[in-house]
């Protein structure tokens, strides 16, 4: 019984994204004329793979207890990279993922120096390293344009059915096997092969465990032998990877390029709502990329929800487009203030890890 109260405590905050998310959806799927069908999956798991991506960034430095203001600007770089190089035979458009990805890595590990070496503060360093990403994205694509690898592109905004009859890996029928997942949205396949190679490997790593204990305490963390300009860096390094993965995934999405100034800080701040959403302290040392997932996927059937809404309903205010940023802030307000909460509540801050 200890061992699940103490499972809960640690989880309390995504547990309730979860739940949050599960009505928001429900509720917007219900009212929605394809409700609960494969092709609104499909849609709405579009809309929110690259934010899902840029929020785990985001989460891998608040762990650490800092904060980075650069992972949206990151993404927007990465995106107009892509733009110029995700597309031509086979072998070119890997080597142009290659490239994307590791521009992302470079501009995390780049934070990470800065902030370990020079000994600043998180927030200043990738204040001013933002500037630089979104001044190289606006030098690489100056004006929205650019082109991203057609069959590429198709392939990972469908059903996961679209893979094989996109490249012919079947001459005739699929096998039954495939048949059974062949609805599950593309963007859900990438995601978790994402977590899985990426995420969980680092979270049950030494250097994983090390920026948990980093964010709880760290003069804690040293005394203990833990290494911690080696863990910090890796933190940094891997979320600018994952704003790589959010970049890439944004340029297949749309089929081209956008250095959009208001689109980086409005993704930066997007990230920050989900993390805390998702259970992830503000203080450090807990949460994780599984909450925030779901943090990010409250946000985003808010947005829908919006969609749904009947214009002669009582609420149907709501539904005016030109409200419904000003709906959206409210919410987002009241859903990281309610989150924070408990963060804020505590006398003393290693309760919040008991």
């Amino acid at each position: 019984m200890s061992n699940f109260r103490l499972w809960y405590s640690r989880n309390t905050g995504a547990l309730i994204a979860v739940s949050l998310f599960l009505v928001l959806y429900v509720f917007y799927s219900s009212l929605h004329p394809r409700g609960f069908t494969t092709d609104l999956f499909v849609q709405n798991s579009n809309e929110a793979l690259a934010l899902i991506f840029v929020s785990i960034a985001q989460t891998l430095v608040v762990i650490l207890g800092g904060i980075d203001l650069s992972v949206g600007s990151l993404m927007t770089l990465v995106n107009a990279v892509a733009s110029e190089t995700v597309i031509g035979t086979g072998p070119e458009i890997v080597l142009g993922i290659v490239i994307c990805l590791a521009v992302g890595l470079a501009g995390g590990m780049l934070n990470g120096l800065i902030i370990v070496y020079g000994r600043l503060q998180p927030i200043v360093v990738t204040l001013a390293t933002g500037a630089v990403f979104t001044g190289l994205a606006l030098l690489i694509r100056p004006t929205p344009g650019g082109e991203v690898d057609g069959d590429l592109s198709w392939v990972a905004t469908n059903a996961l059915s679209e893979l094989p009859a996109t490249y012919g890996w079947w001459d005739g029928d699929p096998p039954g096997w495939f048949n059974l997942i062949s609805g599950v949205p593309m963007p859900i396949v990438i995601l978790v092969l994402v977590i899985v190679l990426v995420w969980l490997p680092y979270r049950n790593s030494e250097l994983g465990r090390g920026s948990y204990a980093i964010g709880s305490n760290e003069a804690a963390a040293y005394m203990s032998g833990v290494r911690i300009n080696r863990s910090k860096l890796a933190a940094y390094s891997l979320s600018g990877l994952f704003a790589g993965f959010a970049g890439l995934y944004f340029a297949i999405q749309t089929g081209s390029g956008n250095a959009d100034p208001i689109q980086a800080g409005t993704y930066t701040l997007n990230s920050i709502a989900a993390v805390v959403i998702g259970g992830t302290s503000l203080f450090g040392g807990s949460g994780g990329a599984i909450g925030t997932i779901f943090g990010v996927m409250v946000l985003r059937s808010i947005t829908f929800c919006f969609r749904v809404v009947d214009t002669d309903s009582v609420v149907g205010f709501l539904a005016n487009p030109l409200l419904q940023p000003m709906f959206e802030g409210l919410i987002l307000v009241i859903a990281v203030t309610l989150g924070a909460a408990r963060a804020f509540s505590v006398k003393n801050r290693l309760n919040m890890f008991r």
